[in-house]
């Protein structure tokens, strides 16, 4: 029986995982909302992980407000720097397999082209910036780790852009999106399933990956494409917006070339 944590599974991520659960008879989860295990608090961890004896950790815990982020940095850094390297710390004592989730805003935007897990880093902004750092205390604590990169995340679960354009198209609301950002949109359920695999198949590929739904578009794409799927493109007005503005910076072009 492998056993596995699972942080944050209130997420989005994390309740794709749940949903998996009885899928594999073979896995044993442990799922933790922020509440129950703050990655944070070190003594809380420390318990945590000499109580049960996990073979992994899926960190799905993280401060993903990146407007707030600006306002706020100390928050970000302190989920997504010092709460990362936390985990990694109990992970090593305890010999566990650790599984980071990381983002696309570790990179700039400007490169024009798909960014490699070996191209140089330059976040823009404070979230983008926390999470490099929980990159890093990654790479100088463990040996054996996964840091998945991803982008753009959706599902049922949780807030997100697809539910967003979905609810308001149903409501009849008229729809403007931008589109001067590149992303891939990914299916959390996907992710989910290629992390299970990784555990599944002990996979020793150690280091980092990066897992999208592979198709690079911009949110008035991606807009376009889910109003296509729900066969509501032709009762709902999408526009281009020209006036959007966020408190961060954010990439261009994020596109992360898969393995």
């Amino acid at each position: 029986m492998i056993k596995i944590l699972v942080t944050g599974s209130n997420g989005q991520l994390g309740q794709c995982i749940q949903v998996l659960k009885n899928v594999y008879s073979n896995l044993e989860f442990t799922f933790c909302n922020s509440d129950e295990l703050d990655i944070t608090n070190e003594e809380r961890l420390r318990f945590f992980f000499q109580e049960y004896k996990f073979d992994y950790c899926i960190n799905c815990a993280a401060y993903t407000n990146v407007d707030q982020a600006e306002k706020t940095p100390n928050k970000a850094y302190l989920v997504n720097g010092q709460g990362v390297k936390n985990i990694a710390e109990e992970c090593r004592k305890h010999s566990v397999t650790l599984v980071h989730i990381s983002t696309d805003y570790v990179f700039d935007g400007e490169k024009g082209s798909p960014y490699t897990i070996s191209d140089s880093t330059n976040p823009i902004n404070e979230y983008g910036k926390s999470k490099l750092m929980g990159e890093k205390h990654i790479k100088e604590i463990l040996e054996e780790y996964f840091i998945i990169r991803t982008s753009w995340l959706y599902s049922e679960f949780g807030h997100n852009f697809y539910k967003t354009i979905l609810n308001k198209a149903k409501k009849g609301e008229n729809l403007s999106v931008i589109d001067t950002e590149i992303g891939c949109p990914t299916d959390a359920n996907n992710l989910a399933k290629y992390i299970i695999d990784i555990i599944i198949s002990d996979n020793k590929d150690f280091g980092i990956k990066h897992f999208t739904g592979g198709i690079p578009m911009t949110w008035f794409d991606f807009a376009k494409e889910i109003l296509k799927k729900n066969q509501l493109d032709k009762t709902t007005k999408l526009v281009r917006a020209n006036n959007y503005r966020s408190f961060a910076k954010r990439p261009k072009n994020s596109t992360l070339l898969c393995d």
